[in-house]
């Protein structure tokens, strides 16, 4: 009667989790990976050099070196004091404390750190240079809104300015004879 018992229960555990040498696996199976939650954080450490392009959901934090592209359109990218990135950004928050090479474009903000080092462009609605800060390039923060966000009134088209003509010398000459 005990062995029928402790049968059932291996049973039942086998029944809850059919192949127990996946959970206890070094490597999960991508397919069970969960899906990152908002403030799940992507670390490029110190050793790691990626070229191409990096897009994602959910925020980066760079210390190692970046070359190419990085997408992060609803999420936020921070390039570490020992981060290096030449491409061109474009993430909803940016910031740097180590050295990037390229045009940024922060959908709220750009921050540079008393550490970090700007050499492009920077498009924000805000932008934020601690003291110390490097940068060399230009800042462009009268960002055009979102469609969503625009007025439904639009502005009336003024016409050109009409030119004037200069006179000319024969048209001197028949204004002489008139007058």
């Amino acid at each position: 009667m005990f062995k029928k018992h402790e049968n059932e229960i291996e049973t039942g555990a086998a029944q809850r989790n059919p192949n127990p040498s996946a959970s206890s696996s070094p490597h999960p199976r991508p397919d069970l990976a969960p899906t990152p939650t908002k403030g799940a954080q992507a670390v490029i450490g110190p050793s790691i050099v990626i070229k191409g392009e990096i897009s994602g959901q959910e925020d980066v934090l760079v210390h190692g070196r970046v070359e190419g592209t990085v997408k992060l359109v609803q999420n936020n990218l921070t390039v570490g004091s020992g981060g290096f990135a030449k491409a061109d950004v474009h993430a909803m928050v940016i910031t740097v404390e180590g050295e990037v090479e390229g045009d940024l474009t922060g959908d709220e903000r750009v921050i540079i750190r008393s550490s970090g080092t700007i050499r492009g462009n920077i498009l924000a609605p805000r932008v934020s240079l601690e003291d110390g800060a490097k940068f060399k390039g230009s800042i462009d923060m009268d960002v055009p809104r979102a469609a969503s966000q625009e007025s439904p009134v639009k502005p009336v088209a003024t016409p050109a300015p009409r030119e004037e003509k200069a006179p000319t010398a024969s048209s001197g000459a028949a204004a002489a004879k008139a007058g």
